[in-house]
């Protein structure tokens, strides 16, 4: 290990997809870091469900370990600190909560049939900047059309930034580009295994927010953070392979260049998608971004490179094959909502699960699918609890902390008077 550096930040994702850990003295990275249980009741609001599993809530809050290999010590971005992404355990053993940990389950058990699951992916994010009233407003880009580049998109050259720390910082961004819809970008991450995938999908999404508040702005990657405008995706680019090296996904000599297993993958995500959005889309918000006619992963669907289809499988074959899952918003937990998407394909391969015909309408004002996403978070976490398969594989304590904060956060949103609220009421009522 190089020793340029002075300060280590340790980092882990917790059950909100926050980016949870400490800083130390290089000299001291050694020794790992500890924290407090009671993290895993905390909601965003800082307040805690009580007895929330993994919380350790009647054993008094005692501490876990954020461990890792010295090995693993990557650059960071910021000057003289590096990063690590750490594993959890605690008295018990490997932290039964960590989404990190359920996204080691997963690839074991894929393992386990002779299999190692690759992934890229590809995050969509707005950005904002201070409104002068101590809120945010969406950045204004007028120049700015979808697939743009350069200065009339990024005024601020925040992309350039945020390519630069990449750069640095050993995360493979592969393409950057502007949106559809205003300010809105996207952001690709090259495929790699799904561990590494899942860190530096993890990392990316912390680097490129704090790289936008040096510049004074706010990138967010809600759902749905602006009503009028489009949603804000992230995909998972799935890949298989076998002890061989061969992509499994492909099989030259079927009709259409896709493999019998890779079906069955399809057919298990579909088989789970509505159990699926309780951990995919894991906010109040992510169920505005999951409407029909809004190419969001809505449907239970798939189709050859359908953009209206919650599975796309795009044109390339050979090495390149692959399964592009649609379901999740960049607010998911990226190690949890991959996890979940990886057990539901196994799901399908183990229950040898048939796949039915490839959707036939555009996805807007025509669509053959019949089963959609819950309508609401709540609901979506009922449509998980029920699926004791998913539920299982995941981790039934994971899912059950999960179920513990998510419905508390419910809960929350039920109660609070809401500015729509206000302003379509209050002038008359």
């Amino acid at each position: 290990m190089d020793e340029d550096f002075n300060r280590l930040r340790v980092l882990w994702p917790d059950h909100l997809g926050l980016a949870r850990g400490k800083y130390v003295p290089a000299k001291l990275a050694a020794n790992g870091v500890r924290h407090c249980t009671g993290t895993w009741a905390l909601g965003y609001d800082r307040q805690m469900t009580p007895e929330t599993p993994g919380s350790h809530w009647n054993e008094g809050l005692p501490d876990f370990d954020a461990t890792y290999d010295l090995a693993d010590i990557r650059p960071g971005w910021e000057p003289g600190t590096r990063v690590v992404v750490a594993d959890l355990s605690d008295h018990e053993g490997p932290t039964a909560v960590s989404p990190r940990g359920a996204l080691r389950r997963a690839i074991a058990d894929w393992n386990a049939l002779g299999y190692r699951p690759y992934v890229g992916m590809e995050f969509e994010a707005y950005l904002f900047t201070p409104d002068g009233n101590g809120g945010w407003a969406p950045l204004d880009t007028p120049g700015a059309y979808v697939y743009g580049t350069g200065p009339a998109v990024d005024p601020h050259g925040l992309l350039d930034a945020i390519w630069q720390a990449c750069d640095a910082a050993d995360i493979p961004l592969e393409s950057v580009n502007s949106e559809y819809d205003t300010p809105q970008f996207e952001f690709t991450l090259r495929y790699s295994d799904a561990l590494s995938a899942a860190d530096n999908g993890f990392l990316f999404k912390v680097l490129a927010r704090e790289v936008a508040h040096r510049h004074g702005l706010l990138m967010t990657f809600m759902g749905k953070p602006l009503s009028d405008r489009g949603g804000s995706g992230l995909h998972f680019n799935i890949s298989l392979r076998d002890e061989a090296d061969n992509n499994v996904i492909n099989d030259a000599s079927s009709e259409d260049g896709i493999s019998l297993l890779a079906r069955q993958m399809v057919a298990g995500m579909l088989a789970h998608h509505r159990a699926l959005a309780g951990v995919c889309a894991p906010t109040v918000n992510a169920y505005k971004r999951l409407r029909p006619a809004s190419l969001s992963g809505y449907w239970a669907n798939w189709g050859h490179d359908h953009r209206g289809a919650t599975v796309r499988i795009p044109p390339e074959r050979g090495a390149g094959a692959r399964l592009e899952h649609h379901l999740s918003d960049g607010a998911a937990v990226v190690h949890t909502s991959l996890a979940a998407v990886l057990q539901a394909a196994r799901l399908g391969h183990v229950d040898a699960l048939e796949l039915g015909p490839a959707e036939g309408g555009n996805g807007l004002d025509t669509i053959e699918a019949t089963v959609g996403v819950p309508a609401t978070l709540m609901a979506a976490l009922d449509e998980l609890e029920e699926d004791e398969e998913l539920t299982t594989a995941l981790g039934a304590q994971l899912v059950a902390q999960h179920l513990a904060v998510k419905r508390s956060e419910w809960e929350r949103f039920l109660s609070a008077t809401t500015d729509w609220e206000i302003r379509e009421y209050l002038p008359f009522l």
